[in-house]
């Protein structure tokens, strides 16, 4: 694994290195978007995922049904990560490793849980279920099972 670089400041951030400062502990954050959801917004939120999970986010994952959203391409460009997108089929077969259920996005969408269900789609296990701002959702996932 490479070691992680200094940001622009010159130093790691403590959110990107692992305890007694090991490697940085990697997600995959999870997304859910309204239409016209706020690309500064979404870049926020998945910082605040960070902080708050300890982990470092090294892709994004969304449903497919946003492909094309401007959020997205904001966040992807703003945070230099990758954008892989969830079919409808893989979202739903981990709605039951979701603990976060919207009636709303069940409602919009014919799924309960996006974000959650977009940090599972690709493997590994949840480590911070679904966190809310304005019309965006973010949940992480570790990159393995373990």
């Amino acid at each position: 694994m490479a070691k992680p670089e200094a940001g622009p400041g010159g130093t790691l951030s403590p959110q990107r290195g692992g305890p007694g400062g090991a490697a940085p502990l990697l997600a995959t954050a999870g997304l859910g978007l309204r239409p016209g959801a706020s690309g500064p917004d979404l870049v926020a939120l998945i910082r605040r995922a960070e902080e708050l999970s300890g982990h470092h986010v090294t892709r994004l994952v969304a449903p497919a049904f946003r492909e094309g959203a401007e959020a997205l391409s904001f966040a992807a460009a703003e945070l230099a990560l990758p954008v892989v997108f969830a079919d409808r089929e893989a979202l739903l077969a981990v709605q039951g490793r979701c603990p976060s259920r919207s009636e709303a996005s069940l409602r919009a969408t014919g799924i309960a849980s996006v974000a959650e269900g977009c940090a599972l789609a690709l493997g590994g296990r949840l480590v911070l279920a679904r966190i809310d701002g304005s019309g965006v959702s973010c949940a992480l996932s570790t990159e393995s099972e373990t």
